[in-house]
């Protein structure tokens, strides 16, 4: 028995976490890309729960960064950045349930040179931004271009070569009544740019309106912790994930299983109240599911407890806060 059988998607799905049939959203079936999270967009694809989906992704600049030549302020349209895949709409899907995303892989495709990353002006983790208004001047514009594959990874330079570690940067679920730019991370997920969000992991997120409309791109070749200068290794890709739906399951924020640990992320400003929201919401899933007093859940994650930083450079700041499943067991 793998670690998945076990999981909640697969004991508490509709479709108990199998694949029951399989489709695609090439770029030509996709058309148009957008760049919110919303449920007054129409879906390109009505799915069952138990449907794998292979995804054509873009990179986080839809392609337009072809050369190191380029600069990014002539050729971006900003906020128009973290083109989305979807939505997808989930039929059972209603408020107050959660979707389920298993995510199966991630494989770069494109020609080559097919990752970027960038300096952008007033944009990362250690310079001035709009919202942190300072009068030292912006760092120039650089841009990198480097080859990707899954089996090399990526060359930075003669001495350096970066393993191929995938993963979805931005991935979520339409708010009830709201248009958000794919910019934004928040209690529906979006641009959490999450290291964990990756192959073998199933992601929980709070269903807020009919239907569900799942949204997901950004993918990552590699990331350090915090994103630091605001750009990961940008890639397009095939992404390919499985969604079930876990009916009257309701959850307030994104959650995460692998088989090493449960996670709950949490998304604000300041980093400390990402933090908080995170280590907060996973107090409270020991107290519910795992028959934990949520005081002594308090106590035993302050010696046991662990944070990653997803990004620090966004709108809202992304954490997850984790507690390893051979410490708590099997969630009920």
């Amino acid at each position: 028995m793998s670690w998945f059988d076990e999981s909640i998607m697969a004991r508490k799905g509709v479709a108990k976490g199998k694949a029951l049939e399989s489709r695609t959203i090439t770029e030509a079936e996709q058309g148009d890309y957008p760049y919110i999270y919303s449920p007054f967009i129409d879906p390109v694809l009505r799915v069952d729960p138990g449907t794998v989906i292979a995804c054509e992704t873009h990179d986080a600049f839809e392609g337009k960064i072809k050369s190191e030549s380029d600069s990014p302020t002539q050729i971006l349209n900003f906020p128009f950045l973290n083109p989305q895949n979807g939505p997808i709409w989930v039929n059972g899907a209603k408020k107050g349930d959660t979707l389920a995303v298993y995510i199966e892989s991630i494989v770069p495709r494109g020609p080559q040179p097919r990752g970027t990353t960038t300096i952008m002006p007033e944009f990362g983790g250690l310079v001035p931004t709009f919202e942190t208004a300072l009068l030292t001047q912006p760092l120039p514009e650089r841009v990198r271009k480097l080859e990707v594959t899954v089996e090399e990874g990526t060359k930075w330079s003669d001495r350096i070569t970066l393993p191929y570690e995938p993963f979805i940067g931005t991935l979520g679920v339409a708010p009830a009544a709201e248009a958000i730019s794919s910019l934004v991370p928040d209690y529906y997920g979006g641009n959490m740019d999450l290291p964990d969000v990756a192959p073998g992991a199933v992601v929980y997120l709070p269903v807020q309106t009919e239907g569900a409309y799942l949204f997901l791109g950004d993918c990552h070749a590699a990331q350090g912790d915090g994103e630091l200068c605001g750009v990961a290794l940008e890639h397009p890709t095939v992404t390919t994930v499985r969604v079930d739906l876990i009916k009257d399951w309701a959850i307030r924020s994104p959650r995460l299983e692998n088989e090493k640990f449960y996670m709950c992320v949490g998304s604000a400003r300041p980093m400390e109240d990402a933090a908080r929201g995170a280590y907060r919401e996973l107090i409270r899933w020991l107290a519910k599911d795992f028959g934990f007093d949520e005081i002594d859940a308090y106590m035993l994650l302050t010696q046991c407890g662990r944070v990653r930083l997803g990004n620090m450079v966004d709108p809202k700041y992304s954490i997850g806060a984790s507690v390893l499943k051979s410490i708590v067991g099997i969630a009920k």
